[in-house]
């Protein structure tokens, strides 16, 4: 599963500059096992259909914490970039002009396993397949329209 950002991207657009030697630790009283960061993005109709607050509640009521946040209009060369695994596939163009369509809200999500927790409260790629409950069974309308980046590309350890 992709997301919509390679690492280096994503990390100048939302984190800053990364610090060599800095590391996250939890706030005192909190929990001391590694944490992880994924990024979530909330595509073009998600965006449009104001479905943004739903999903920072669902991460925020699951117990991640945003640690980044940004609404952007993804350059061609991000997006190119985040789908050359797909250039050979026919529905290529469409995708990159549906992502081109409108604003992205893109997203770094922390916490304990919250790579593996994303992917299922977001639920299957296919709309038809996403069980109800999971933010794609929920709200996705197509296939072609989840609103939903998959979680992964930033599975950091700190």
């Amino acid at each position: 599963m992709g997301c919509l950002f390679g690492r280096a991207v994503l990390r100048a657009l939302l984190c800053g500059p990364r610090i060599p030697g800095l590391l996250v630790r939890p706030s005192s009283g909190g929990p001391s096992w590694p944490q992880e960061r994924t990024l979530i993005a909330v595509k073009p109709d998600g965006v449009q259909r104001r479905l943004v607050g739903t999903v920072i509640h669902r991460f925020e009521r699951r117990g991640f914490k945003l640690v980044g946040m940004k609404m952007l209009q993804a350059p061609e060369s991000i997006l190119a970039e985040h789908y050359r695994d797909l250039q050979t596939k026919p529905f290529y163009p469409a995708l990159l002009s549906y992502m081109s369509s409108g604003p992205v809200v893109a997203m770094v999500w922390e916490g304990h396993n919250v790579v593996h927790i994303s992917r299922t409260m977001i639920g299957h790629t296919d709309s038809t397949e996403a069980a109800p409950g999971t933010i794609r069974g929920d709200f996705s309308v197509h296939i072609s329209r989840v609103s939903l980046c998959s979680p992964g590309c930033l599975k950091l350890t700190l």
